[in-house]
């Protein structure tokens, strides 16, 4: 019964692993029932090119090009594997500046999505989640501290909301990643706790949903996107979420789902959405997508594969071609440091029963 909306290739995303294929035949043999395919929307500029891109010998253009191939080769599997599991395809929007509104909105026009992730990345056409140096490069120009970057992202954020209207909002707090404090409640600062509840009610305004997105805890951070008290705001607004494991290869398909249950239930959600192709529209964008609610409870009993909580790494060297990943390999959750020595204690763990992966 598990569901992801959010996931990326290594076929058609440089930094993700594997092949489409077997991403989609990875969620299958976990027992998914729904798949969104969602990846990277291109870029227009070749100033926006990140550096495996620019080594691997990418333009704009070709990203272009890809972006194509990554379409039919969606709508291929999704009539491939139909009977095996629901598939939508989907795209993730990424917000540098204004002019990304006209991009995406004839990447909406042209292919005919099920469903769009709106995403912010960039925050003064800087990317705020690729490392440490970027991430800085952008503090600085909003003045030095995170409290203000934060301000300028959540700007960034209701820009891309106001001109997407996207139905699933992607990672609403990324940009809490590689900040000095990840865990930090946002709720510490005003100036950037009201524009968290502005843009929650935006969403609100339009129907739109947030993702449960476990990315944050393969990433090290103790709570998934977004933080409990900002799932908690959105919940007092009637606000709907659905769950996403935002893989970027098969060792990440439904990585942490266990957790995310824990997280749930903590928080007091209880229902999520799922979407479904069908008769009934829930967004007159998308036609024949609607949505279904399901029980956080029912998810939690239904998880018929180990590899719904945080993956073990087996002992020993693993042995894999480039480009592909092994089901059983992933880096360590907390410093995400692969195949090496983690430098954290084996004993700690969070409030989520969250296994510390490492040597």
């Amino acid at each position: 019964m598990p569901f992801s909306h959010h996931s990326h290739s290594g076929q058609f995303c440089l930094h993700a692993k594997d092949d489409l294929e077997t991403i989609v035949r990875t969620a299958i043999s976990q027992g998914m029932e729904t798949l969104v395919l969602t990846e990277h929307m291109p870029r227009d500029q070749e100033t926006d090119l990140y550096p495996e891109e620019i080594a691997a010998g990418r333009t704009t253009d070709s990203l272009f090009e890809t972006f194509d191939e990554y379409y039919k080769e969606a709508r291929r599997l999704q009539s491939s594997y139909a009977l095996q599991i629901n598939i939508l395809v989907g795209v993730e929007t990424d917000w540098i500046r204004p002019s990304s509104e006209q991009i995406i909105g004839n990447l909406v026009k042209r292919y005919g999505f099920d469903t769009v992730i709106g995403s912010v990345h960039h925050v003064h056409g800087i990317p705020t989640d690729f490392d440490r140096e970027t991430y800085e490069r952008a503090r600085k120009i909003s003045g030095g501290t995170d409290e203000k970057l934060y301000a300028d992202y959540y700007d960034a954020q209701l820009k891309m909301l106001e001109a997407v209207r996207p139905p699933i909002v992607g990672h609403f707090d990324v940009i809490r990643l590689l900040s000095n404090d990840p865990d930090a409640s946002m709720k510490e600062h005003s100036v950037v706790w009201s524009r968290i509840l502005r843009n929650l009610s935006f969403i609100t305004s339009y129907s739109g949903m947030l993702e449960i997105n476990t990315a944050a805890l393969r990433k090290g951070m103790s709570e998934p996107y977004p933080q409990g008290k900002i799932c908690q705001e959105f919940l007092k607004m009637n606000g709907s979420f659905v769950l996403s494991d935002d893989s970027h290869g098969i060792g990440q398909v439904g990585y942490g789902f266990k957790q995310a249950v824990a997280f749930m239930d903590h928080i007091g959600l209880n229902t999520l959405m799922v979407l479904q192709r069908g008769l009934t529209t829930r967004d007159p964008r998308f036609p024949g997508v609607s949505g279904r609610p399901v029980s956080v409870k029912d998810l939690g009993k239904n998880q018929r594969s180990s590899r719904l909580s945080a993956p073990q790494r087996t002992a020993g060297p693993e042995s894999q071609t480039p480009g592909s990943s092994s089901i059983d390999e992933f880096p360590c959750d907390r410093c995400d440091e692969a195949k090496t020595s983690c430098p954290r204690s084996a004993s700690v763990s969070d409030p989520f029963g969250r296994p510390h992966i490492g040597q």
